[in-house]
């Protein structure tokens, strides 16, 4: 059983940054692979940015150039630095491990973006 914990959400202006880390436990973690989805009330949850156990790197479209996935394999942690924030950020970001196929989920923690 893989266990997420997230921090680093809050209230931020627009063009500011934030920091997100999601920290693992219960399995290897250089065997999962990671990613940080979003999801905003009444739509779809969005994938931001992964990071494969194998290092490969991919980022959604919207956050392409102003987010950066980074994994700390000797922390178990997952991070998401986020910069040049905008409005349209706003949304609570959760973090994703896939271990042996089967998903995990984090609590999730809001990041609020002011115009």
């Amino acid at each position: 059983q893989v266990q997420l914990v997230e921090s680093g959400g809050g209230l931020v202006q627009t063009g500011g940054s934030l920091r997100l880390s999601c920290a693992a436990s219960g399995a290897d973690f250089s065997r999962l692979d990671m990613a940080w989805y979003r999801q905003t009330p009444g739509k779809q949850r969005e994938l931001v940015a992964s990071a494969t156990n194998g290092g490969t790197i991919m980022y959604g479209n919207s956050v392409q150039g102003r987010f950066t996935i980074a994994r700390d394999n000797d922390k178990s942690t997952v991070y998401l630095q986020m910069n040049r924030l905008k409005p349209e950020d706003t949304a609570v970001y959760y973090c994703h491990a896939k271990f042996w196929a089967r998903p995990y989920w984090g609590q999730g923690t809001q990041v609020t973006v002011s115009p």
